[in-house]
């Protein structure tokens, strides 16, 4: 909607109107230059010099490394273009691109509600079950492990490095960890990771969430990377760099909007590309004023 031009003095009363009027065209003004296709600097896995595996240090290891050293890898800057899936959001499946978003999601959560843990857990994780069970076909069975709020600031900021958050290997483990009375049976039938994301401040300007399509992302361009726990060691996958990935985003993503993100999918033949690289991204285009990026993801074990 364009604004237009008084030609006569403002009536007082409507000062309040048109003033509320503007700020919503600033808006939607500010929204229309963060969308459509746009070229980034991503931020890619560099494997050991040395060969050995590559490792981080996970939990309470991370704020004291025990040999000193956080990560033994390293990571390389490339400029990569990104297509915009606004209004194409149907094009792209879990089954087929290991992502998929989902519009007008209702939600009981408030703003205020996001610091308060047992609320996420009594509110949101139902919320997130069904939706899952509504959206997956087939699943059954739906077990929330773990999830990670992102604000700026803290040490839970965006992730600007590729990456995905498992691999064959840990998806098996926290079956077997979460799980232990039913993995055996679980793990004969189809089970899978999927993330869901939404942010907390929408609509996003600052970092928004960047995922490859899985179909153009090779075996080989992932890595396994151990994560070691005090208790335990996971496994993520790093992302090497290869200009055949197909890189993309959704523009101005709301607080009713969700991406699933597909990590493993133990089904080869319904799920051949079961795991989408993604990462928070710096948009060149993003205001210098805009406020920074919040957001939930709830992982989830998915069965069936």
């Amino acid at each position: 909607m364009s604004a237009t031009t008084a030609s006569q003095p403002t009536p007082a009363h409507q000062l309040r109107e048109d003033s509320a009027d503007l700020q919503v065209n600033q808006k939607q003004s500010s929204q229309s230059n963060l969308s459509g296709p746009v070229t980034a600097d991503l931020s890619f896995f560099v494997p050991p010099e040395d060969g050995s595996t590559p490792y981080n240090w996970a939990g309470t290891n991370a704020d004291n490394p025990p040999n000193g050293i956080p990560r033994n890898f390293g990571f390389d800057s490339h400029v990569v273009h990104l297509q915009d899936i606004r209004g194409k959001e149907g094009d792209f499946t879990l089954d087929n691109n290991a992502f998929e978003a989902l519009r007008n999601v209702p939600s009981q959560m408030e703003y205020d509600d996001w610091t308060d843990e047992e609320k996420i857990k009594s509110v949101y994780y139902p919320e997130v079950e069904q939706l899952l069970l509504d959206n997956l076909p087939g699943s059954h069975k739906i077990f929330l492990f773990d999830h990670t709020i992102r604000r700026p600031g803290t040490n839970r900021s965006a992730v600007t490095r590729v990456h995905i958050d498992q691999t064959a290997k840990s998806t098996a483990a926290r079956v077997t960890y979460h799980l232990p009375e039913e993995a055996e049976e679980l793990l004969r039938g189809r089970y899978r990771i999927v993330n869901v994301w939404r942010p907390l401040n929408g609509p996003v300007q600052a970092n928004p969430l960047a995922v490859a399509d899985s179909a153009t992302v090779l075996d080989e361009d992932l890595i396994g990377v151990e994560h070691r726990y005090p208790e335990r060691t996971g496994e993520t996958a790093g992302v090497k760099y290869n200009e055949g990935q197909k890189w993309y985003y959704l523009s101005g993503m709301e607080n009713n909007e969700r991406v699933f993100l597909k990590c493993y999918d133990s089904d080869a033949t319904v799920g051949r590309y079961g795991r989408v690289p993604h990462t928070a991204f710096v948009d060149p285009r993003t205001p210098k004023d805009a406020p920074g990026r919040e957001s939930i993801e709830v992982r989830a074990l998915v069965f069936g």
